[in-house]
């Protein structure tokens, strides 16, 4: 296993190869039933209101803090997508739904999707946080996403 992290900004990056084929991975990540098993952190349950996986398709979806100390970070957010390679590519756009104004604009998803030796190497790139999200936060929700992703897809295809 091999994770990468970096926070530039308001943008994070990571990566982490999972042992499983680029077509399986990608399919993770546009079903509603495995995106809701694999993308929320642990402490939190996911519940995809809904996801039309074409390009301009629209996604919502809400965290659930599973326990009280974690409740007042659940959140409703979702966006467009604005590209999909099968295989190779996805991008979307991310928005929480707040009234809060430190909370509010439009943040970038990048994934892709790598050949490698041990399977595929998955880089998200996400871009735009609002001030009052912490990118150090992002990073780490992301790394537990990805860990939970190749518990969910390694060994199947």
């Amino acid at each position: 296993m091999t994770d990468t992290e970096t926070t530039e900004g308001r943008s994070i990056t990571v990566s982490r190869i999972i042992e499983a084929p680029p077509k399986r991975v990608y399919e993770a990540f546009l079903d509603p039933d495995q995106l809701a098993q694999w993308l929320p952190p642990t402490g939190f349950s996911a519940e995809v209101h809904h996801l039309e996986p074409e390009v301009g398709g629209t996604y919502r979806m809400t965290f659930t803090g599973e326990t009280e100390a974690l409740a007042k970070y659940g959140l409703t957010f979702g966006g467009t997508y604005l590209e999909l390679v099968p295989g190779e590519r996805i991008v979307y756009t991310d928005e929480f739904e707040t009234d809060e104004p430190e909370m509010t604009g439009e943040m970038t998803v990048t994934v892709t999707f790598e050949v490698v030796p041990e399977g595929t190497e998955v880089t998200v790139r996400h871009e735009g946080f609002p001030e009052a999200t912490s990118p150090s936060d992002a990073n780490e929700g992301w790394t537990d996403s990805l860990s939970n992703l190749a518990e969910l897809v390694e060994g199947t295809s």
